[in-house]
């Protein structure tokens, strides 16, 4: 069996520890299925976090923009980073106000990041973040040409410090409130596609492609 990731001092979940998960299984299933990363750093002696897309190769995971983004340009120097996942399942209504909490999936990372120069691998974590967004889009599209190549920069962050937390279930409450009239339970929730919204310059003898027709999130 694979092993897990290490249970550190800066990883280990010491708040509610039944809810911490070191399995890579369980780390790769939430980073998969999440849109968006924040990457928390310090620029110019100040605390910032900037949401950013990102895609998963293995044990590594890749972050881009433009050469002129101050966030890139700051992890390229190897800075410490936090990156951050979150995926909420559902709101948890408790017969208490304390109570109240959400169902949940989070991966915190810690690391530092570095700048992807070997144009293969570039090319293969460019590739990594399309197919993360919309899996199977890369197969359809122009990839990147040599000059957007080169207004592009790209961070790998390695997956060695990982934790994940995750809360299920109902409520819980005091004993004694449970007498309380009123009701308690979840409110689950889900990202929902809509309709699909064609380009308005879009060839309309070009049919919607089936990674288009039935996207979801995993």
């Amino acid at each position: 069996m694979e092993a897990g990731y290490e249970k550190t001092d800066r990883t280990e979940v010491r708040r509610m520890p039944e809810r911490g998960h070191y399995e890579r299984d369980v780390v790769h299933a939430i980073l998969d299925e999440a849109l968006v990363c924040h990457l928390g750093f310090i620029a110019d002696g100040k605390p910032v976090v900037i949401p950013t897309i990102y895609g998963r190769a293995g044990e590594t995971l890749y972050v881009h923009g433009s050469v002129a983004s101050r966030m890139l340009r700051s992890l390229k120097d190897g800075v410490d980073l936090s990156l951050t996942v979150t995926l909420i399942d559902g709101l948890v209504l408790a017969r208490s106000s304390f109570h109240h909490s959400m169902n949940y999936r989070s991966v915190v990372v810690f690391g530092r990041g570095r700048a992807v120069v070997d144009s293969e691998e570039k090319g293969r974590a460019l590739d990594a973040i399309v197919d993360h967004t919309v899996p199977g889009r890369r197969d359809q599209v122009r990839p990147p040409n040599a000059k957007e190549l080169a207004k592009t920069l790209v961070i790998a962050v390695d997956l060695e410090l990982v934790s994940a937390k995750v809360r299920t279930g109902p409520p819980v409450d005091d004993e004694e409130d449970y007498d309380i009239p009123v009701w308690a339970g979840v409110i689950p929730l889900r990202l929902q596609t809509e309709a699909v919204v064609p380009d308005p310059r879009l060839d309309q003898a070009i049919a919607i492609p089936e990674h288009v027709a039935r996207y979801a999130r995993r």
